[in-house]
């Protein structure tokens, strides 16, 4: 798991959290359930019956007696949440990937580069030709001085997964950092299944 996936996955948890805190205080609230359960809640506890508002009139006062910098204070933090919202939306369509890959790693002055996209078709075109893969798909990823190869395979009706990933592993992969010299090349590989028609057994 890749730096980017563990912190979308930790900040859906704590929106998730959120919002389900939020609505669990409001479903309890709406069918009452404090007082047909029996339940008393903590002193201060928001919510407790179906008669109450999440924002009284007495607290709409008190907040508003804050002084002339409260509600732009409010506005310039809900501005700032909604900012890292967007940006954090927009970063999920956009993936790093390499214009071109410097082969033997860091490269000296008069360094060769490899474009990105030439050597993914190029793994791509020879992972296709294996036995039992039906279409693969191959995107560089990362840095320049420290790439990622992402491999798509989706496989034929009777392929395995074992098999293949030798395969890919001894083959393309095995050229890929043979050709370009790197030390080390990473590989994330994901196996899917072709579609197939169901065959009719008479």
């Amino acid at each position: 798991m890749n730096g980017r996936s563990t912190l979308n996955r930790l900040l859906l948890a704590i929106s998730g959290l959120v919002l389900l805190g939020g609505g669990l205080l409001v479903l309890a609230a709406a069918l009452d359930l404090y007082r047909r359960l029996h339940v008393v809640p903590p002193t201060g506890w928001p919510l407790t019956s179906h008669h109450e508002v999440l924002l009284s009139n007495a607290d709409r006062i008190r907040w508003s007696d804050q002084g002339w910098w409260w509600w732009p204070a409010v506005i310039a933090g809900l501005t700032v949440v909604t900012a890292l919202a967007l940006l954090w939306l927009l970063a999920q369509f956009t993936r790093q990937r390499p214009t071109s890959v410097h082969l033997g790693g860091t490269p000296p002055p008069d360094g060769v580069e490899l474009r990105g996209r030439a050597l993914s078709d190029a793994v791509a075109a020879e992972a296709s030709a294996l036995p039992g893969v039906g279409r693969a798909g191959a995107h560089m990823t990362g840095r320049p001085v420290h790439p990622r190869l992402d491999l798509a395979v989706t496989l034929t009706d009777h392929a395995t997964p074992a098999p293949v990933l030798r395969a890919l592993c001894h083959g393309p992969v095995a050229h890929a950092r043979e050709s370009t010299g790197l030390s080390e090349l990473p590989v994330r590989a994901r196996f899917d299944v072709g579609r197939h028609k169901a065959r009719r057994v008479e």
